[in-house]
């Protein structure tokens, strides 16, 4: 791919940010969801769980102005009932399960509220209070018609390129997350009712390790091409092991534009991809540091140009360990397809350098990532050492 093509950096933007509303003790909020009628404050899996869902924007500067906008608007709304956003990936303190009150969808949207009961059935309550952040990412028309073969419709060179990206970045998720996991510390309540303190497990990301967001068994998918890949998540469906394809817990996901159905998938084709690795952080802000955001971009672009590969049944499952493995706190113990993830995730980086050579804002926030490897500045080993003695304490200072 061309790097010096004008349109290669123009892209579409959008994060869903996922934070649970806690009582100023650092509980869980049961007050009714406050945001009934805005469309960019919705709720994920319960009624305390926030989700901030900004509109595209064309660049990251603009997304990260919308976010801190709908961030602030939450804030204030909150205030006024001694509520607070708790900026984290692990929930706050759970006194009981039956406090984690589903989130009360009616009318048109009853769906969605009989949805997560089977939700909580299948996996708990608890598993589904996890919060995280999904990037959303489309190249630009722009950028996809200039890179046009002239083979078939540029709608189907578009959903078979968003189609080989989804694969690359399943099988890289792991280095975003070795690079971004931010949430080490946990109250104990989150393992069991009656449990409170500091919790460890020697993950630095609990919802991307080995007992956190995933399915109940591993879902192989037919990599073949598009309608292959959708045909295999509706057998899973059919045979009862999804609800839906919106159960699929895995690193990535191809969404199309309106409904999110593998039926608008194939009718409409691939909008843009959605990224569902991300931790939120409670060293950044917004939860989330705009380096990261554009690092991310950057690797996606990398990414796009790397040679297409059959994606067996093999290379999945490797896939997944890796991902898991890359939540593991210890960097040092941590393996990625058999070797030190240190050297897979510079290697990586490295060539990452080289194909960006000619761009130097690109090659300084590469160096930021490497950094975090060499001189040990992942984000979880800062929130550790700040939060591993009271973690809820700490969160509550944050919050406020």
């Amino acid at each position: 791919m061309d790097l010096h093509n004008q349109y290669i950096f123009e892209g579409s933007f959008g994060l869903e940010r996922e934070t649970i509303r806690a009582t100023s003790d650092g509980r869980l909020a049961k007050t009714p969801h406050p945001f009934s009628d805005n469309k960019y404050m919705s709720r994920d899996f319960c009624e305390s769980q926030l989700e901030l869902i900004t509109p595209a924007c064309e660049t990251i500067e603009s997304l990260m102005t919308a976010l801190r906008y709908l961030d602030n608007e939450a804030r204030s709304i909150l205030k006024e009932k001694d509520e607070y956003l708790w900026l984290n990936s692990n929930p706050p303190h759970i006194d009981s399960e039956n406090d984690i009150v589903i989130a009360d969808f009616n009318g048109n949207q009853a769906d969605k509220k009989e949805y997560r009961i089977k939700l909580a059935s299948r996996y708990g309550k608890r598993l589904m209070l996890y919060s995280g952040i999904h990037f959303n990412f489309s190249f630009s028309d722009r950028f996809i018609e200039s890179i046009f073969d002239g083979k078939g419709s540029v709608n189907e060179f578009k959903n078979a390129l968003y189609f080989r990206l989804s694969k690359q970045v399943f099988r890289y998720s792991w280095l975003i997350v070795l690079l971004s996991s931010s949430s080490p510390v946990y109250d104990l309540s989150l393992d069991a009712d009656g449990l409170s303190g500091d919790g460890f497990d020697g993950y630095a990301s609990k919802r991307n390790g080995e007992n956190g967001y995933w399915n109940k068994f591993i879902p192989i998918l037919d990599y073949s091409d598009l309608r292959s890949y959708i045909k295999s998540i509706n057998h899973y469906i059919e045979n009862g092991n999804l609800f839906s394809s919106g159960e699929l817990y895995l690193p990535m996901r191809l969404k199309p534009s309106g409904n999110n159905s593998t039926e608008s998938l194939i009718e409409n084709g691939v909008n843009h991809i959605e990224l569902r690795m991300f931790d939120v952080n409670p060293l950044a802000p917004l939860g989330i540091f705009k380096e990261d955001l554009y690092f991310v971009h950057y690797f996606l672009i990398y990414l796009t140009q790397l040679p297409d590969f059959v994606f067996t049944r093999e290379l999945q499952e490797a896939a997944i360990e890796n991902h898991k493995n890359a939540a593991k706190y210890d960097i040092d113990s941590m393996t990625i397809n058999g070797y030190p993830a240190k050297d897979a995730a510079n290697g990586l980086l490295d060539d990452m350098t080289e194909y960006f050579n000619d761009f130097p804002r690109v090659i300084k926030n590469i160096e930021f990532q490497k950094k975090k490897i060499s001189e040990n500045k992942r984000y979880c080993v800062k929130v550790y050492a700040k939060f591993n003695k009271n973690f809820t304490q700490e969160m509550i200072n944050i919050a406020r």
